[in-house]
């Protein structure tokens, strides 16, 4: 086991920032020692929305977007290891996801893509770096996502209650975690995404900070049953999904040929197609004791006590109280899966992604000396 100190870079849809966790990793345990972020650049957010969202886009900004992504990753290590500390020959590997910019888990040629060039960030950081962890389960015949749920498995699950973890970042996921039953997870949909898009159209703000604007608004029912007919949410798992079809058009789309619903009802039926599609699963799948939820929604209390209303007789708690902060939560995850990497052990739960076998996940890009070997 290639057990020792990994750094995991985590840039999610909410496109917030780039969020870098220390730990140290072996077969049994994930202690984290340290957390830095650094917020994402106003312009590379946008050219970034740009090309998720359909815009049409060259090879050259592809390239510069994947160079430009690349060292800004690096960078954040580097501001890590600066705040603890810590010398770049004391860490094992760097584990970082990328930057997602299309993700198309359905038909004949599916693919993700994420960018952020992984010899860039070795190099910046001089450090091995494992990166591209989607494609070789797609490889597979699997949809790539999502890969958190092996994680939540090793470290949250538990032998007789029934417990689900919840992750409600741009686009909200699942781990049904259910004793004598493989894992399943999946995308249920829009998580805060959508949330956080009509907050910068009309307050100009990047999310709304403590559902102050969504407690003020009303839910406007026909929008909420227009947007639940979606047809993704009755889709069966394995599923997954992402800014390229969750977006700023999807929503007006729904809210063309609607009456004038003033923004804040808007946003708080935003909130209620999150709580409901969340639940719904949960229920689907025979519900659970335990919600464990994380991600940015999280803090949003509004949000937080919709799916506990909806959730009678289910205990819904902060992963951090139980000791995996939900704020790093992905970030260690991929930490976690560079030590499976170079471990050689399989990072992807086929009863998850829908792949035909479990696989190693992600390419190694070393530095001198050779330290994965």
């Amino acid at each position: 086991m290639k057990s020792g100190h990994y750094i995991g870079v985590m840039s999610g849809t909410s496109l917030d920032g780039i969020d870098v966790v220390l730990a140290v990793v072996d077969e049994h345990r994930v202690a984290q020692q340290a957390s830095y972020s650094c917020p994402m650049p106003i312009q590379l957010k946008q050219d970034i929305l740009a090309m998720c969202q359909g815009q049409q886009t060259t090879l050259a900004t592809v390239g510069q977007l994947d160079a430009q992504l690349g060292t800004l990753f690096g960078e954040a290590v580097l501001g890590l290891l600066k705040q603890t500390g810590i010398p770049a020959q004391h860490i094992t590997a760097i584990g970082c996801h990328g930057q997602t910019v299309w993700h198309e888990p359905e038909g004949n040629t599916r693919f993700s893509m994420q960018l952020g060039d992984n010899n860039r960030i070795a190099a910046v950081a001089n450090i091995t770096t494992v990166g591209d962890f989607r494609r070789r389960d797609m490889a597979y015949g699997g949809q790539g996502a999502p890969l958190v749920p092996a994680f939540h498995q090793a470290l949250l699950a538990h032998p007789t209650e029934r417990r689900v973890v919840l992750n409600i970042g741009g686009i909200a996921n699942l781990s049904l975690l259910l004793p004598g039953t493989p894992v399943r997870g999946f995308d249920t949909g829009p998580g805060n995404m959508l949330m956080d898009a009509w907050v910068w159209r009309h307050f100009s703000q990047p999310y709304d900070k403590d559902a102050v604007w969504a407690m003020q608004g009303r839910v406007y029912l026909p929008l909420l049953q227009q947007m639940l007919a979606d047809p993704y949410f009755a889709r069966p798992a394995p599923k997954s999904t992402g800014r390229e079809y969750f977006n700023i058009a999807w929503l007006d789309q729904q809210l063309a040929g609607s009456l004038a619903i003033s923004p804040l009802d808007v946003l708080a039926t935003l909130v209620e197609l999150t709580a409901i599609t969340l639940c719904e699963q949960v229920q689907l799948a025979g519900g659970c004791e335990r919600l464990l939820v994380c991600g940015g929604g999280a803090r949003n209390p509004l949000l937080m006590a919709r799916l506990s209303a909806m959730l009678p007789g289910t205990e819904v708690s902060l992963t951090d109280n139980f000791g995996i902060s939900g704020d790093d939560m992905e970030a260690l995850a991929f930490a976690w899966l560079a030590f499976r990497t170079l471990s050689g052990l399989s990072g992807n739960l086929p009863s998850v992604t829908g792949a035909s076998r479990e696989t190693l996940l992600g390419g190694i890009y070393p530095v001198l000396p050779l330290t994965y070997c």
